[in-house]
């Protein structure tokens, strides 16, 4: 197992779409019926896709592994970078809502019970968003980012050039 840090530079659109799905109903679930551990795993798994890629996320491993095989459209290469960075902000937002949950249910805290929906709402919302539309809040805000000049501009210049990437990724000269 390969426990060395890093996010793949080209991922497959498909598949992000397929690992948002199964956030999304984990979302939902955990929405409806107020079982906010499952915000922990979300985080942890978040986590783990974020540092390492999705070869050690669960979610990203069963997507992988029984989902993406039996769906027939084609990979469509997009940047890493924004997703990796739509990933660590499910991390901070889930570590956030678990930490919150335990101070709800250890203090009876109504502002912090409200805090966890808000933010469980909002991880409906996004992982619906990427998986119906294909629309990346995450690297929606990465783009801005960039354009802010707070991520470097050569993130930018590697995101853009995907053709660039999918050849040296498939072990054609670039």
């Amino acid at each position: 197992m390969d426990l060395r840090p890093g996010f793949p530079t080209v991922v497959d659109e498909v598949t992000v779409r397929l690992i948002a799905s199964v956030v999304l109903v984990i979302g939902i679930v955990a929405l409806v019926s107020g079982a906010w551990w499952l915000y922990a795993a979300l985080a942890v798994d978040f986590i783990l896709r974020s540092v390492f890629g999705p070869r050690l996320s669960p979610i990203a491993q069963v997507v992988l592994r029984t989902i993406r095989p039996r769906v027939p459209a084609a990979g469509r290469p997009t940047p890493g970078a924004p997703k990796r960075f739509a990933a660590s902000i499910g991390a901070v937002l889930t570590s956030a809502a678990t930490i919150l949950a335990i101070l709800h249910a250890t203090s009876g805290s109504a502002a912090a019970g409200t805090a966890v929906f808000a933010i469980g709402a909002i991880m409906v919302v996004f992982p619906a968003l990427e998986s119906a539309a294909g629309l990346c809040v995450g690297c929606v805000i990465f783009a801005q980012l960039i354009r802010l000049g707070l991520v470097p501009e050569r993130i930018c210049l590697e995101c853009a050039d995907i053709t660039r990437r999918t050849a040296v990724a498939s072990g054609q000269p670039a």
